[in-house]
C-alpha cells in the first residue's frame, strides 16, 4: 500500500470515530492536525531494510504541531496513528510529561477509541521499574525470606543516606514504634501482594509511601538480577513488561523514553510511531536526565560497598577484586582531599550564602575548573574507574553463578542486590568527575559546574554538580534513532515563532522536521479579557512590588463569585499573600501543599458546586495541566511574569556562554522560555467554548516594555485592558471586573 493510501485510510478511521462520538461537532483544526499526523506517519520508512530492498536512506518524518486549547489533540493523533500502526503492522508509543495526561489517555481516551475503531487494539501504561516493588526485597524486609538470608543485610542499604554516620544516630533515636510500624507496613504489603490484593505498583497504593520507606523495596535496575531471580515469574515489573509485548499502543513518559534509549525497554524507535505530547517539557527533561552530582561529605557507603564486593568476590573467586581495598581507600581519601580543596577555594563564599533559605551554591565561571581541583579529580576518576571494573566483574560472576546454580538463585540474587543498591553512587561519582574534568575547547559548549553546601541535621553536606547546558545537543541522540514522530502541545511557539522550541529540541537544522500551528477554536476576544493591573512599584523591587501587588490582588479577589486560580512566582510571595488575607477570605482560599493535590481540587469543586467562592493559591506546577472549566476557574490571577529563577546554575552558565558568543541571553533565552510559561498560565482560563473568564496580570512590564510586547504575541487574543494604580497601592475598580 502506498503512503497516500495509508494516509487516506487513517483519515477515514479518524472521521468515522469523530462521527460516532457523542455530541459530534465539526472541528476544522482537529481534522487539520489529524491530516498532518496521517501524512507524517504514512510517509516515514519503518524497520530495518530487507535484502533486495532499495538501499536508499530511509525517509524520516517529524511533525511539530502546536494545537491550541480545545482542538482535541489526543483524538487528532491517537485515531490516525493507531489506524496506521494496525495497517502497517507496527506500534504507537505515546510519551507525556505528566501523570495526569497519562491517566487521561489510559483511563478515558484510549478506551473510548477502542470502542469505536473497527479493528481491536491493546494499550498499556509503561512505567520505570522503580515504580514497582521487588518481591525479593519486600520478602526480606517483611521477614518472609529464608533463614539463611538473614545474614545478607539489605537493611544496611535502606536508603540513599540511611547509613551515614550522622544518620545512624538519627535512626538510633527513632522511636521503636516507628520502626515497628514500618515493619508492619512491609508485612501488609507482602501479604496483599501474595493474595493478589495489590499489583505491586507504587501508584496503586492507597497512601503514597515516603521515599525512605519505598526505596528499600523498589525494583531498581542496578539491584535486579532479572531472569535469574527466583521471583522473576511473579515479578510485578516484568509482568508489566510482558504486557508491553502484546500491546499496539504504549503510553510512557519523557524521562522513561530518554533513559531507555538503546535499552530495548520500549519499542524500537526506528520501527514505531512516536507521539510526544506535552512536548514543551522535553528539553528540561533532557537536561535533568544528563545532569549528575556526587557527595563529597557522606562517604560511609564506600566502605560498605567495598566490604560487600570483597566478600562476594571472594566467595565467587573473582580475581579483579584484589584492587578493591586500594581503590576504596584511595577514593575516600581523594574525596576528602577534594572537599578540603573546594572549601579552601570557596568556603567563605559558600558560608556567606548558607542562610539564604536553600543550599549555598557557587558556580564555576565558564565551566573552568581551578587548577587545585584538577589533580584530585583526575586521581578520583582513576580510582572510581578501577572500582567500577571490579564491580562489573563481580556482577558478571554472580549472573554466571545464578545461571549455573539455580538452586542458589535466591541467595545470589540478594547478594547481587547488595552490590546493586550502592553501585549507582559510584557510577554517578564517575560520571560527575568526568564532566567536571571536561574542558571546553574552542568551539565547544562548556558544561555547567557548581558546588553546594547544605545543612543536614548537625552536619553540612558538600556536593559537586555538573550538567550539559544545551538540551538540543542531548536530544539529537533521540532524533538519530527516530523515523516517525509527532511533537505536540498547546504551547510550542514563543512570541509567535517555533524557532526557540526547535533550537531547544535540536530540530532546528533537521530536514525531516516540519511545523504546523493549529489555532484554538475558542473566540478568546469574546470569551476572555486580559487585565493588566499596574503597580507603582517596579516588579524588580521585590519588597515594594509584593506589598502593592498583594493589596491589588486582595481587592480583586473580593469580587470572585465562584472559582479562581492565583499563580505565584515564589513561595515567599505566596506566603505574604496568605499572611495578608482578611478573615473573610481565609475560608475561601485553598493553598497548594496544604492538602494532597487531588483532595485540594476536590474540595475546590465541591465549594463551587455549592455556589460558594473558592480560590486556589498555587505555583508553577499549578500553572499547567489543571483543567478547571466553567465556574471552576472564572478568573486567573498572575502575580508576576514567570521568569525562571535567576539562581539556576545551568541557566546562568548558558547565559554566560551566549554572552561570550556576542549574543543576548535575555532576548534569545529568557524571553522565549517565559513566553511559553506565561501562555500555559493564561491557558488555565478558557477551557471550553462556553467559558467566560478574566486573566489578571499585576506586572506592568507586560505592556510597558518591548519584550512584554513580544510576550503578548504568544498569548491568546484576549480583549486587553490596562488599569492604573490608585494611591495606597490598590487598583481602581471599574470595567473588567467579573
Amino acid at each position: 500500500m502506498s503512503s497516500t493510501d495509508w494516509a487516506r485510510q487513517a483519515l477515514q478511521a479518524f472521521d468515522a470515530v469523530v462521527q460516532a462520538s457523542d455530541g459530534f461537532c465539526s472541528r476544522p483544526g482537529q481534522r487539520l492536525m489529524a491530516e498532518q499526523v496521517a501524512r507524517t506517519f504514512s510517509s516515514a520508512t519503518l524497520g530495518k531494510a530487507q535484502e533486495g530492498d532499495d538501499q536508499a536512506a530511509p525517509t524520516r518524518c517529524i511533525a511539530v504541531i502546536q494545537a491550541g486549547t480545545g482542538v482535541g489533540k489526543s483524538l487528532a493523533y491517537c485515531a490516525p496513528a493507531i489506524a496506521l500502526a494496525l495497517a502497517r503492522g507496527t506500534r504507537v508509543l505515546i510519551s507525556t510529561a505528566t501523570v495526569a495526561l497519562q491517566e487521561q489517555l489510559v483511563d478515558k481516551d484510549l478506551p473510548a477509541l477502542a470502542a469505536r475503531l473497527p479493528q481491536p487494539f491493546k494499550f498499556v501504561l509503561a512505567k520505570g521499574r522503580g515504580r514497582y516493588v521487588c518481591k525479593l526485597k519486600l520478602g526480606r524486609l517483611a521477614g518472609t525470606g529464608q533463614a539463611d538470608e538473614a545474614q545478607d543485610d539489605l537493611l544496611a542499604n535502606e536508603a540513599d543516606e540511611a547509613e551515614e554516620a550522622g544518620d545512624r544516630a538519627d535512626r538510633a533515636r527513632r522511636p521503636r514504634h516507628e520502626t515497628e510500624a514500618r515493619i508492619r507496613w512491609y508485612e501488609a504489603m507482602a501479604q496483599n501482594l501474595e493474595q493478589g490484593a495489590w499489583d505491586g505498583d507504587r501508584d496503586s497504593l492507597d497512601t503514597p509511601p515516603a521515599p525512605e520507606v519505598w526505596g528499600p523495596v523498589a525494583a531498581e535496575g542496578a539491584s535486579c538480577s532479572g531472569k535469574y531471580c527466583p521471583a522473576f515469574a511473579q515479578c510485578s515489573y516484568y509482568d508489566k513488561r510482558r504486557a508491553l509485548v502484546g500491546a499496539q499502543v504504549i503510553v510512557a513518559n519523557h524521562d522513561l523514553l530518554l533513559s531507555s534509549l538503546g535499552a530495548r525497554l520500549l519499542p524500537e524507535l526506528d520501527n514505531c510511531l512516536l507521539v510526544l505530547d506535552e512536548a514543551h517539557h522535553l528539553p528540561a527533561t533532557a537536561l535533568e536526565r544528563f545532569a549528575c552530582s556526587m557527595d563529597l561529605s557522606r562517604l560511609a557507603w564506600i566502605e560498605r560497598l567495598a566490604s560487600h564486593s570483597l566478600r562476594i568476590g571472594e566467595l565467587l573467586q573473582v580475581p579483579e577484586i584484589a584492587g578493591i581495598p586500594r581503590c576504596a581507600a584511595q577514593l575516600r581519601q581523594q574525596l576528602q582531599d577534594l572537599a578540603r580543596s573546594v572549601m579552601q577555594l570557596y568556603g567563605a563564599e559558600l558560608g556567606s550564602h548558607e542562610d539564604s533559605g536553600g543550599p549555598a551554591r557557587v558556580r564555576l565561571p565558564g565551566g573552568r575548573l581551578p587548577e587545585p581541583l584538577v589533580a584530585p579529580l583526575g586521581l578520583l576518576l582513576g580510582s572510581a574507574d578501577g572500582f567500577l571494573q571490579a564491580l562489573h566483574a563481580t556482577a558478571k560472576a554472580l549472573r554466571t553463578q545464578m545461571r549455573e546454580q539455580p538452586g542458589q538463585a535466591r541467595r545470589l540474587s540478594m547478594l547481587y542486590a547488595q552490590i546493586g543498591m550502592q553501585a549507582p553512587r559510584l557510577e554517578a561519582l564517575h560520571a560527575t568527575a568526568q564532566l567536571l574534568l571536561q574542558d571546553a575547547t574552542e568551539g565547544q559548549v562548556p558544561a555547567a559546574k557548581w558546588f553546594t553546601l547544605a545543612p543536614d541535621g548537625d552536619r553540612r553536606v558538600l556536593q559537586a554538580h555538573a550538567s550539559p547546558i544545551l538540551p538540543g545537543a542531548m536530544l539529537r541522540n533521540l532524533w538519530s534513532t527516530v523515523r516517525a514522530a509527532v511533537l505536540t502541545s498547546a504551547t510550542l511557539t514563543s512570541c509567535g515563532q517555533f524557532d526557540f522550541f526547535l533550537h531547544e529540541t535540536g530540530l532546528q537544522d533537521d530536514a525531516a522536521a516540519s511545523t504546523l500551528e493549529v489555532p484554538s477554536p475558542f473566540d478568546y476576544t469574546a470569551q476572555g479579557r486580559l487585565i493588566v493591573a499596574e503597580t507603582r512599584a517596579d516588579p524588580k523591587n521585590a519588597a515594594q512590588f509584593t506589598a502593592e501587588m498583594v493589596a491589588a490582588l486582595l481587592h480583586d479577589m473580593a469580587r470572585v463569585k465562584y472559582g479562581a486560580l492565583v499563580l505565584f512566582t515564589s513561595r515567599e510571595q505566596m506566603r505574604q499573600a496568605v499572611a495578608a488575607l482578611p478573615t473573610a477570605l481565609h475560608s475561601v482560599v485553598l493553598v497548594q501543599n496544604t492538602l494532597p493535590r487531588a483532595q485540594l481540587l476536590g474540595r475546590h469543586a465541591e465549594r463551587v458546586a455549592q455556589g460558594q467562592p473558592s480560590v486556589i493559591f498555587g505555583m508553577q506546577s499549578f500553572g499547567e495541566g489543571l483543567d478547571l472549566p466553567g465556574r471552576l476557574c472564572e478568573s486567573v490571577f498572575i502575580t508576576k511574569l514567570p521568569f525562571a529563577s535567576p539562581d539556576d546554575p545551568v541557566g546562568q552558565a548558558r547565559a554566560e556562554w551566549l554572552r561570550s558568543m556576542g549574543r543576548d541571553p535575555f532576548s534569545e533565552l529568557v524571553v522565549p522560555a517565559t513566553a511559553i510559561r506565561l501562555a500555559q498560565w493564561a491557558g488555565r482560563a478558557i477551557r471550553t467554548e462556553r467559558d467566560q473568564a478574566h486573566v489578571y496580570c499585576y506586572d506592568k512590564r507586560l505592556t510597558r516594555t518591548s519584550y512584554g510586547q513580544r510576550l503578548l504575541k504568544g498569548l491568546p487574543p484576549f480583549a486587553l485592558e490596562q488599569r492604573a494604580p490608585l494611591s495606597g497601592g490598590a487598583t481602581a475598580p471599574g470595567a473588567g471586573q467579573p
